[in-house]
């Protein structure tokens, strides 16, 4: 550890801000344990059961759109807030709706406050962290998502199976934990949600948001904690102030400058492309997928949850890696690991059972599917989307670039079940082998390797200006 930086304080920070991504885990995992009990409790169609998984998506969409210009406007620590209550208010409402419109109405509560925090979150870790230690602080916001998709499993499979026996005198009680446990499932993030509702009173604004806004004595507090030198604190306000010089220009007007505009289309096109590679159709739609292939309901849980402990160590591996080896070189070898498990998936579907491959095949080749996704992709999208842009418009920039992740998200959990129907789970995971390759051929030939740079220092790069530190595109 440098001693000029005090790398346990911004651990701690991005901790709090971390917690906001099991939050995202968390609500949009459980829905892949409650979808087959809500669709047979309220006799939904095939749509209509499709629309319960997205219309959550809906609502992240609308939280991505406006994360960006509220982050911007009234602060980073402010919209977290915001976020909080949002989960809070979705969890109460799913554990006691009355009908499934107001069911679906609490889902989209939360939905955007997915959409909120998949930008503010990591933005605010960015912007707080120190050069060296940069992508694996960021990296602690995805892998609180994977802590939160693991939770929801554990979470789904537990109170599944206590359902069975679950007895109680109070009506309401038995009814959310017995008869009808996916309230239950729903339900359990109020406490995380009141959590991180709380604990974001005790932390700082980002600093470079308050310079932006002309309080620099309060960046000052937070830039001493961060940096032990004096020296380094004012290099980092002069290095910010040094960006903001000669931009006049509205945050929206910045987005036309052909720079900023190209560096949005790379980001917004690496976002959306990343969920056509079928890590969300897993993660939404494992179960029925096990299910599919002759697992019971029960063991179904189980595999999805060996996923989420597969997804959640993967991470920790990238956490401490991403710095060291580079963002790219990891989504080199994630895609191509990607792109083989996929196509041992959609082999097992396409001749296994005849050739009389186990199960055991398809878990496989699922988990190491996840493990190359969650070291690289997964690892690597949140950091890239949180360097890739200037101070003043980061938040709507990546809010751009949010909202094409979260379109792509929606058109694949809506799509997933029609495409298992149409092209068959066999042709399904092929083609998402395909969607890989103009992913990797993007980050290859379009993104600069960031890892060890300053953020103002990715700015430069963008802007064509010449930089004390050289950036690489290999």
């Amino acid at each position: 550890m440098r001693k000029t930086e005090n790398i346990r304080y911004v651990a701690f920070l991005s901790f709090v801000a971390a917690l906001g991504g099991f939050l995202f885990g968390y609500d949009t995992a459980v829905i892949s344990g409650t979808v087959i009990q809500v669709s047979s409790q309220f006799n939904l169609t095939t749509i209509e059961s499709g629309w319960y998984v997205g219309c959550a998506l809906v609502g992240s969409i609308l939280g991505v759109s406006v994360a960006g210009t509220l982050s911007d406007k009234f602060g980073r620590k402010p919209t977290m807030m915001i976020s909080a209550a949002l989960f809070l208010l979705s969890a109460l409402g799913c554990a006691v709706a009355s009908n499934f419109d107001i069911l679906v109405i609490s889902r989209i509560i939360g939905g955007i406050g997915i959409g909120i925090v998949s930008i503010v979150c990591p933005l605010y870790i960015s912007e707080i962290s120190v050069t060296a230690y940069r992508g694996r602080m960021v990296s602690l916001y995805q892998l609180a998502i994977t802590i939160g998709f693991l939770g929801a499993y554990l979470m789904n499979y537990y109170l599944l199976e206590t359902s069975y026996t679950f007895q109680s005198n109070s009506e309401l009680i038995s009814k959310i934990f017995h008869s009808e446990v996916w309230r239950a499932m729903l339900g359990a993030e109020t406490i995380p949600a009141l959590i991180f509702m709380l604990i974001i009173f005790i932390i700082p604004e980002s600093p470079r948001w308050l310079i932006i806004h002309s309080q620099e004595k309060k960046a000052l507090i937070t830039l001493e904690n961060i940096y032990r030198n004096k020296g380094m604190v004012d290099f980092q306000v002069s290095e910010t102030k040094a960006m903001l010089e000669g931009e006049i220009k509205s945050e929206w007007k910045m987005l036309f400058d052909p720079w900023i505009m190209k560096a949005v289309l790379i980001g917004a096109a690496i976002a959306i492309l990343g969920q056509f590679m079928g890590v969300n159709a897993v993660l939404y739609y494992g179960p029925t997928i096990f299910e599919n292939s002759g697992l019971s309901s029960g063991d179904s849980l189980f595999y999805q949850s060996l996923i989420g402990v597969v997804n959640m160590l993967t991470t920790i591996l990238a956490l401490f890696i991403i710095d060291k080896v580079g963002r790219k070189k990891l989504v080199y070898i994630g895609v191509t690991g990607m792109i083989i498990t996929l196509l041992m998936i959609g082999f097992y579907f396409f001749r296994g059972q005849q050739i009389g491959l186990p199960n055991e095949f398809l878990l496989a080749s699922f988990l190491l599917y996840i493990f190359f996704c969650a070291g690289s992709i997964s690892a690597v999208i949140f950091v890239f989307l949180s360097e890739m842009y200037p101070t003043k418009a980061r938040g709507l920039a990546m809010s751009i670039a949010g909202l094409s992740l979260w379109i792509g998200t929606f058109l694949i959990g809506q799509l997933t079940p029609w495409l298992l129907a149409t092209l068959t789970p066999a042709g399904t995971f092929c083609m998402f082998a395909l969607m890989c390759i103009p992913y990797i051929l993007i980050v290859w030939k379009l993104m600069p390797e960031t890892a060890g740079k300053s953020l103002e220092d990715i700015e430069r790069f963008w802007k064509g200006k010449q930089s004390k530190h050289k950036i690489n595109t290999i």
